[in-house]
């Protein structure tokens, strides 16, 4: 800014500079004076003195010497600043570039840009489709503008299919279509992998139902409009997990998952999109081309060997086909139905199998250490990953310990840490096998947090202890748990009262449902993921995936856009410490619980309480609310005859709509690309129940059925004279 406190200060006459300096030197204390000899030391011993760390050291100096009077003008330069910022950012507004979200909207109706609206907390810009309007109406009626506009209206993938290319008829002679053949060859692997997907050449008989319902596709007038709703998310240098000394997992919890591609857009669409270009999972003989997705070029898969990259070149063979195989690498099954190996062996090259996410290593060549680089799918950005997000970070907080660089584990650097709080940032993908013990001083806060970039996962062998005093603070953001819960006991582990205030858990992930062994750490059933013993606790959960949460009566809990999954409907999601006790006091906005709730009182919004009973089971019913007058349950789903407070615009609403009105996801499983995700099956009025006509649940904020409904509003405009065009969902 160009009015800071010191250019202020340097323009007030020496005379007051000089008197306020000993004004500030007269109220320091002795604690004061030791702190700015402390700074000096440690300024003096920086050799770049004009580097980041001196300049922060130089600024805790002055702050801690100021007088009255600078002090004053340091505020006086905060609000000059607030204005600075204002005036740049009434510049920037003008510019579509870079305006504020707010201000997309009024930029479009300058251009006559249509259906755009402002959508709170969404993770998608209507920046892009204002950008590129005189674009599109340049190309008006094309393949390729309703590609375009399709990708920046969603913020999704997209691909445009004109159905009446793929009609079986005859041709006219002067527009011959060689490729349209009306018999398809059975022995063409990519034929039948497309079947009925948004690639399928596969030619048709003519089909004269409607393609906007859905009902058909082949006809004249059709075209396609295709939608992935599943998004690629990277994996860079993370731990394969090791099922022997020669067969991995590219996921380093051992789950059997797909693959991604990573998709390769173009910001100006001149060719209709194809299968490199979408996020979408790669085929076992898709991957046969290794070129196109295997290496370190931005491709989708790369393969470390103790901490090597594997690729041709000066080392070993110089093609890619002769060090690496792709084949399928499914179970082994003896006739008692046991696992006894995987099939297709590798002899003398690493075997892939994209499809179930596998490797192998031929017995000649056991690696010591493997790593991989690889793409998964998911809805969005939940859960901690390799996402950007450095805007959940505590500025406030100063003192950084990096592990592994400064700190050889989070626990040492945890304890150094104890009595000044501060942050422990971690640096890498690897596993960590620790169960650390947090202690946090009275009035202090600590931050255990991956950088940005990094997911890295922490394999506990018992519960991780969180333990503190007076207005304490832990916060923890962007890592994934396994193997433990998450504890906020009663009493220290040195026999004193626990007097922790908060617990803050961001873009994380907490493995619901039993855990895999992980190298020395064995196996272990289901536990629950966080565990309050402590009333008057504060904890908020945010942008996170977790297991069952047990709270004691008297704690507040709120969860936020996140998943509580107890691995099936029928387990408890919620409760007290014992099952059959009432948890704490639970708030929930834009969430989906999967399991059975007991709570002392219930406030939700836009949520979905997917619960029911086993055949024989003590709850009364799968959610209940212990005090009905108080609380309230708002544009959410919950079991009908659940035991809640007042209901407000909820689903099912009566017995008659119970067994027609209920969530339809994707998928329930874990890990899953489609993870509680809502299917298409789902009804109508929950895919567009919340009080905005978003969807309940954890993926309220992706606005689904508004993106669509955007779409079909300017397809309009820009859809040749004749033509239908209809939005199908390829994920």
């Amino acid at each position: 800014m160009s009015f800071d406190v010191n250019r202020l200060y340097q323009l007030l006459p020496v005379f007051y500079r000089v008197r306020d300096a000993r004004l500030g030197a007269k109220v320091l204390t002795a604690d004061d004076k030791a702190s700015i000899a402390q700074l000096t030391v440690e300024l003096n011993g920086i050799i770049n003195q004009d580097s980041l760390e001196a300049n922060s050291l130089r600024n805790l100096l002055d702050e801690k010497q100021r007088g009255p009077l600078k002090a004053l003008l340091s505020i006086i330069a905060g609000q000059i600043a607030v204005l600075e910022d204002n005036f740049d950012q009434l510049y920037d507004d003008q510019f579509i570039e870079t305006c504020a979200e707010w201000v997309v909207p009024y930029i479009g109706d300058l251009v006559a840009t249509r259906g755009l609206y402002v959508y709170p907390d969404a993770d998608f810009s209507q920046r892009s489709q204002v950008a590129n309007t005189l674009s599109y109406r340049r190309r008006k009626g094309t393949a390729a503008v309703l590609e375009q506009l399709a990708r920046d209206v969603t913020g999704w993938n997209a691909s445009v299919v004109e159905y009446f290319q793929l009609l079986a008829t005859t041709q006219y002679l002067n527009h011959l279509r060689p490729e349209n053949k009306s018999v398809t060859s059975v022995r063409a692997w990519d034929t039948h992998e497309k079947i009925n997907k948004p690639f399928d050449k596969t030619t048709r008989t003519l089909d004269v139902r409607s393609i906007e319902n859905k009902s058909g596709k082949y006809n004249i007038p059709n075209i396609g409009i295709w939608l992935w709703r599943i998004n690629s998310y990277p994996h860079t240098k993370s731990p394969a997990y090791k099922v022997d000394n020669t067969r991995y997992k590219f996921n380093c919890l051992g789950l059997d998952l797909p693959l991604y591609n990573n998709p390769q857009t173009d910001s100006i669409i001149t060719h209709l999109a194809d299968d490199s270009n979408v996020a979408m999972p790669i085929g076992r003989n898709m991957l046969t081309g290794l070129d196109k997705y295997y290496g370190d070029q931005n491709k989708s898969i790369l393969i470390y060997k103790n901490d090597k990259a594997v690729l041709p070149g000066e080392d070993g063979p110089p093609y890619l086909n002769d060090l690496i195989n792709v084949c399928n690498l499914s179970d082994l099954l003896d006739p008692g139905g046991n696992i006894i190996g995987w099939a297709n062996t590798p002899v003398d090259k690493i075997t892939i199998d994209p499809v179930l996410g596998r490797l192998a290593f031929p017995l000649i060549d056991v690696p010591a250490k493997v790593e991989v680089d690889y793409f998964s799918g998911f809805s969005t950005a939940l859960g901690g990953g390799e996402y950007g997000r450095g805007g959940t970070f505590d500025a406030e907080l100063k003192n950084i310990i990096k592990v592994p660089f400064e700190s050889p584990t989070i626990q040492n650097a945890l304890n150094d840490l104890t009595l000044t709080g501060g942050i422990v940032e971690i640096h890498n993908n690897d596993y960590y096998f620790e169960t650390p013990v947090v202690k946090i001083a009275s009035g202090k806060k600590i931050e255990l947090r991956a950088a940005d970039g990094f997911n890295p996962l922490l394999v506990l062998d018992g519960d991780l202890i969180i333990e503190g005093g007076d207005n304490a603070v832990f916060s923890v953001n962007g890592l994934a748990f396994s193997g433990g819960s998450l504890k906020i006991p009663l009493n220290t582990t040195a026999a004193g009262d626990n007097k922790l205030h908060s617990l803050l858990i961001e873009h994380c992930t907490i493995v619901p449902g039993a855990s895999p062994q992980i190298g020395p750490r064995a196996s272990k059933a289901a536990v629950p993921a966080l565990v309050v013993e402590l009333p008057d606790s504060v904890i908020n959960i945010e942008a996170s995936v977790t297991g069952s949460i047990l709270a004691v009566d008297g704690a507040n809990i709120s969860v936020n856009n996140s998943i509580i999954d107890a691995a099936n409907a029928t387990g408890t999601a919620y409760s007290g410490l014992l099952d059959s006790d009432q948890g704490a006091s639970l708030t929930i906005k834009n969430t989906t619980i999967i399991g059975k709730i007991y709570t002392l009182v219930m406030n939700a919004s836009n949520s979905i309480l997917y619960a029911a009973l086993k055949p024989i089971d003590a709850w009364a019913t799968p959610v209940i609310a212990e005090r009905l007058q108080e609380g309230c349950i708002r544009f959410s789903y919950a079991p009908f005859g659940s035991k809640l407070p007042r209901l407000y615009h909820c689903l099912p609403g009566n017995a008659e709509l119970a067994a027609s009105v209920k969530p339809v996801f994707t998928s329930q499983k874990y890990g899953n690309a489609a993870y509680c995700q809502l299917s298409e099956h789902c009804t109508r009025q929950i895919r567009q129940g919340a009080d905005d006509e978003a969807e309940m649940g954890v993926f309220h904020n992706l606005y689904q059925p508004q993106r669509e409904q955007n779409l079909r509003a300017r397809l309009t405009e820009y859809l040749r004279f004749g033509l239908e065009a209809g939005i199908l969902y390829a994920s």
